[in-house]
């Protein structure tokens, strides 16, 4: 689903990393090429971590007064806090992550788990009705308007802008496949309702739960179930007519039935499931008709007359006797059929009084046969060998992953189902817990590719495990944020925290790239930290600001499909608000810490560093050592 939202910013960043090394420079050295200068400036302009705030800020704006204005302003307070903080390096890196780890563990405890965003203020629904098996299809129809007429009645019929029912099975000369409408029976109906532009649903769920009363209280023996109309709720479902499923699939269907009617007891106990039922009709009402062979043989009949004659009384001659007519005329091809009307056929006395031999009115079916009622499964599903029984239910006001939770809590309290049998969870629920999987492997894989990549880059484990500092921040951030805004972890607020990961890295890997080379260059590895934070100060703040920016409209969720793109903008916004404070504040303390007593005795890979191999060893003696960068330039 989210191939092209990979591949388009995959593209961007290789057309950006292109541009900014090849125009951004061109263009940056025709620009600046009338702005001043600063010249040299000597370590001892740096401010010393041992005195107080006010007498580093003091020398500064000594030595720079016409430098302390606008965004200057904002650096100097920026690092006024941050000398506080390197002044209590264990203590600011133990806090930072005993916050981080409580916010992400109490917000995974809480935080609801769906596959896509749950839309609540949607104009459209589909509900299918269920009357009581055997029902004759006309019958079926008429409670069909019925049910029409109260969505009427809750809405007003000026807020209805078109319904559309299908009722009953596929007809064999219909040109639709049962896989679009699979109705069990004459009993079953599909509804699918579609509201008016200007009216407002504000939630779908309370909407949904007004029918199902209205509907028990005047149509009682019609039992709803709402199914997906979305088309990406539809191919998520794969198949499955409600979010939850489980299947019950055994050798013997009155053991599986036995065994699904207690788990359809048990799930109605639980107060956020909707519409539990067994999908499958399995005491639907036939006629079963035994046959004397003998008395039959007497009358010279043969299983075959019988059957032909009973199937083209209770239903039509096409399926047992094809016979076309061709209208020589127009060169078209008509089926003839032979059926008896409906109406005359009501009773099993009707049935007794088939005639069985053409052109007789005796022998009947009466006279050979003997007439019962009894019930039958009225569908037979499969998985492999095994016939299964399929429990359904609806979440209101609840996400999927609780739901599924208490779902498999209820199957366990149930107990053991019967010998042979097996009880399984699928549809959204199954697909769930294998997206959601799969997502938090990828996140964890792309931490450790990033960490290798840094590794490899840096020469050094942990100089590359501090960049990776800010991706707790991320983690709670945008946990957090999602927590507060009722959003739910789903594939957009993953995709969300997965961009707002990358973004982090990039601020991370600015900050520590400059700390780590200042350090080389002095020696000091809270000088660089400082330096380091101050010099990234503006790039950091320009790149998440403008993110945060962009990301606002999609986190807002107004507009069309504005709900199911919001968790992806409000996981980036709260990723980034963190990750921009851990990168500012918490990353030079980290890098200080742990590069404080790093030597410089090794023999580095770098060209750059003074202590590699390949350094010149004739020049660097009695070169003049480079200067400090300006403080806050």
């Amino acid at each position: 689903m989210f191939i092209p939202l990979s591949l388009s910013v995959g593209f961007s960043i290789i057309v950006s990393y292109v541009l900014s090394q090849t125009f951004v420079p061109v263009v940056a050295n025709w620009w600046l090429k009338g702005h001043a200068h600063p010249g040299p400036h000597d370590l001892s302009l740096l401010p010393d971590l041992s005195e107080p705030r006010d007498e580093a800020q003091e020398t500064y704006e000594l030595h720079h007064p016409e430098k302390v204005t606008g965004f200057e302003r904002v650096k100097l307070h920026y690092l006024a806090l941050l000398d506080r903080l390197l002044r209590h390096r264990a203590l600011v890196a133990t806090v930072y992550g005993v916050v981080c780890a409580a916010i992400i563990g109490t917000c995974f405890y809480f935080i609801g788990q769906d596959m896509m965003p749950k839309i609540t203020h949607s104009k459209q629904f589909q509900v299918r009705l269920v009357a009581p098996e055997g029902m004759r299809i006309e019958r079926t129809e008429n409670r069909t308007k019925q049910i029409i007429k109260i969505i009427q009645d809750i809405v007003g019929p000026q807020n209805v802008a078109i319904t559309s029912a299908f009722v009953g099975m596929t007809p064999s000369s219909y040109g639709t496949s049962a896989l679009y409408v699979f109705n069990a029976g004459p009993n079953e109906a599909d509804l699918q309702v579609n509201l008016a532009e200007d009216y407002k649903v504000q939630n779908l769920d309370a909407l949904k739960d007004k029918i199902r009363q209205a509907v028990a209280h005047q149509v009682p023996d019609v039992q709803l179930s709402f199914e997906p109309i979305e088309l990406t709720d539809k191919i998520m479902s794969q198949g499955a007519q409600t979010p939850i499923e489980v299947l019950v699939a055994g050798k013997s269907l009155s053991d599986g039935k036995g065994y699904a009617d207690k788990l359809v007891a048990r799930l109605r106990q639980i107060a956020y499931l909707r519409d539990v039922r067994i999908n499958q009709p399995l005491s639907y009402p036939t006629v079963q008709i035994t046959v004397d062979r003998e008395r039959a043989a007497q009358f010279g009949l043969t299983p075959d007359q019988i059957a032909r004659s009973l199937v083209a009384a209770t239903s039509s001659s096409r399926f047992t006797a094809k016979n076309l007519w061709l209208d020589q005329g127009k060169g078209f091809a008509y089926q003839v059929q032979v059926q008896l009307a409906s109406q005359d056929m009501k009773t099993e006395n009707d049935m007794r009084n088939i005639p069985l031999v053409p052109g007789q009115l005796r022998p009947t079916l009466g006279d050979v046969a003997t007439l019962r009622t009894a019930t039958v499964p009225g569908e037979y599903d499969r998985i492999g060998p095994r016939r299964i029984i399929t429990v359904s239910a609806n979440i209101n006001r609840q996400d999927l992953g609780t739901a599924t939770r208490a779902v498999q809590q209820a199957i366990k309290e149930v107990g053991a189902p019967p010998k042979g049998s097996v009880v399984q969870v699928r549809g959204l629920s199954q697909l769930l817990e294998e997206t959601l999987s799969s997502l938090q492997t990828g996140l964890a894989l792309a931490v450790v590719v990033i960490f290798l990549l840094l590794a490899a880059n840096y020469q050094s484990l942990k100089v590359a495990g501090v960049v990776l500092v800010t991706v707790p921040a991320v983690l709670a951030g945008s946990l957090l944020l999602l927590l507060v805004t009722g959003q739910t972890l789903n594939l957009q607020s993953y995709m969300g925290i997965i961009m707002s990961v990358g973004v982090s890295v990039a601020n991370a890997v600015l900050v520590v790239t400059n700390a780590e080379s200042l350090r080389l260059r002095y020696r000091d590895a809270t000088a660089a930290a400082r330096l380091a934070g101050a010099a990234r100060l503006r790039p950091i703040l320009m790149t998440s600001i403008a993110m945060i920016a962009g990301m606002l409209p999609m986190a807002s969720g107004l507009g069309e499909s504005g709900e199911q793109t919001a968790p992806l903008g409000r996981a980036v916004i709260g990723g980034l608000l963190a990750s921009t404070v851990a990168a500012l504040l918490i990353l030079p303390v980290v890098f200080a810490a742990v590069q404080r007593k790093t030597t410089f005795v090794s023999v580095s890979l770098d060209p750059d560093d003074p202590e590699s191999a390949d350094y010149d060893r004739t020049v660097a003696p009695t070169a003049e050592r480079p200067q400090p960068e300006p403080a806050l330039a």
